[in-house]
């Protein structure tokens, strides 16, 4: 059974939103402020243990406007993955080689989960999309790149919430740049 990997780049003090920008987010960019060429390495290793993207629609949507336009290793990899995209918004046929999830979120990730391959299924972004699924407790492994800034503000990736989570430690690297990127698993 192939595992459900939430992939994130994540501010000191939680922010989680597009590192290019969105639109109202008075810190555009703040990831590209600390990319450093071992991060691309990093990243690139972990497409590679990818099965297939699992992706909220403003995700979806911001990376099939990009991804198709680029070249590269990386980008012949992201373009050719297939995409499942979940939302209640979005209609058949998709573009970017996507499909849309149309049933329980809980019984299609099940599925997904136990197709037979030995790579993994990745969400990245897709904030609110990650948040249900951790809640759902569909999530095999968390990897999160922490990035040395606090923003103060902005959508987090872990809201509030009464429910306690416990995770372990399964690898830690430190680059460079001062970024620390962390992997956790359910206990």
């Amino acid at each position: 059974m192939r595992k459900l990997v939430v992939s994130e780049f994540v501010s000191l003090d939680g922010v989680m939103q597009a590192p290019g920008g969105e639109p109202g987010f008075r810190h555009a960019g703040w990831v590209l402020e600390h990319f450093a060429p071992e991060h691309d390495t990093y990243r690139y290793k972990e497409l590679l243990e990818t099965s297939a993207l699992l992706l909220g629609r403003v995700t979806y949507e911001g990376f099939s406007a990009a991804w198709p336009h680029v070249t590269g290793e990386f980008a012949d990899q992201m373009n050719t993955l297939p995409k499942y995209v979940v939302s209640s918004t979005l209609h058949e046929p998709l573009e970017w080689n996507a499909s849309l999830l149309k049933g329980d979120l809980t019984s299609e990730v099940e599925a997904l989960k136990r197709q037979d391959n030995d790579r993994h299924i990745f969400v990245h972004g897709s904030r609110s999309l990650a948040q249900e699924l951790l809640k759902r407790g569909l999530v095999d492994e968390l990897r999160l790149m922490i990035f040395p800034v606090m923003l103060g503000s902005g959508a987090r990736l872990f809201p509030e919430s009464p429910d306690k989570t416990a995770l372990a430690l399964v690898e830690s690297r430190a680059f460079d740049s001062g970024v620390v990127a962390l992997t956790y698993a359910r206990k």
